[in-house]
């Protein structure tokens, strides 16, 4: 469903909650981003130490350990908003009005109580991870330097947490739309034919000029 998917707004309170979180979601992903340009970065200082002065960056493999769940995870609630994360549609794309409603409900809602689940078990592994009477407050630490790990595992419950907020948004969306008979509801997305797109893509050329 990547690239065939986009987000409908207007003025009802379920499309200002929805804009309102798209700053956060967006954030979370230029986290993610920045983590991912760090870790190359990382990994160019490193090999060149390595080869050049024989001393290559202690801790590299503890530093991609720190940065693994802010890859991973922070990105996964600003695709979800738009619908470009990976998912099977072969089905889904072949329905139509509220049969496709109802089965994108029923969809978010398992995902929901997944995530849901999951943030609380997150949440826990990182309450045991940390501890302000420590030093640097954390129980435990990475192998090589010492890395505090609880701000990594704040980071899984954190991500689940925005996602379960726009799973909330997305089954009030589609539950609206079943209940009233939406064609095009606001707050989930939507799948764009190929003239869409291409209509899309020219507005957006255009507006660059």
């Amino acid at each position: 469903m990547a690239g065939s998917a986009a987000v409908l707004e207007d003025s009802s309170l379920l499309s200002k909650l929805d804009r309102a979180l798209l700053p956060i979601e967006k954030f979370c992903a230029l986290l993610s981003g920045l983590a991912i340009f760090s870790l190359m970065f990382l990994a160019a200082y490193s090999v060149t130490g390595r080869k050049f002065f024989a001393s290559p960056l202690q801790g590299y493999v503890d530093y991609i350990e720190a940065a693994m769940p802010i890859i991973a995870i922070m990105g996964v609630s600003y695709v979800q908003r738009d619908g470009t994360h990976i998912r099977m549609d072969m089905l889904v794309s072949a329905l139509k009005g509220r049969l496709l409603w109802l089965f994108e409900l029923i969809s978010v809602l398992m995902i929901l109580v997944l995530i849901v689940a999951l943030t609380w078990g997150a949440w826990e592994h990182f309450d045991r991870s940390f501890d302000c009477a420590r030093p640097l407050c954390s129980r435990d630490s990475s192998i090589d330097i010492g890395i505090p790990i609880w701000p990594s595992k704040l980071v899984v419950p954190v991500a689940f947490g925005i996602l379960a907020l726009r799973l909330i948004l997305q089954a009030v969306g589609y539950g609206r739309a079943l209940v009233l008979g939406l064609e095009n509801p606001v707050a989930v997305p939507l799948n764009l034919s190929v003239a869409d797109q291409a209509r899309i893509e020219a507005e957006s050329l255009m507006g660059a000029d």
